[in-house]
């Protein structure tokens, strides 16, 4: 088996395509800005709204578990996607911005 394509916050541009697999009381709390909303379980029936790039889509979870499961069934299907390691927890660490609804964190 290969491994888990993978890319740090630190690698992704500023205006990297995100799509965040987490539940949306935790989307809701915070995420990157423009990043795209589809949580893991829905992520079979929501296929159809992964954004189309010249890039590796980049999926993202709170701290890397659920997104190398979306990665790992998406590159099954064919995607060109990369999971991003340490999650939201190493976006928020970084000192990346966050959005969400009043004073953004990560739960």
């Amino acid at each position: 088996m290969s491994a888990l394509p993978t890319t740090t916050v630190t690698q992704l541009p500023d205006d990297a395509v995100l799509v965040d697999v987490r539940e949306p009381h935790e989307w809701e709390a915070g995420h990157a800005p423009g990043a795209i909303h589809i949580p893991l379980g829905e992520l079979p029936s929501r296929i159809g709204e992964l954004p189309e790039t010249d890039d590796a889509v980049a999926i993202v979870c709170r701290s890397g578990g659920r997104s190398a499961r979306a990665v790992q069934w998406l590159a099954q299907q064919g995607y060109d996607v990369v999971n991003v390691e340490g999650g939201m927890l190493e976006w928020h660490r970084t000192g990346k911005q966050l959005a969400g609804d009043g004073d953004p964190t990560i739960l």
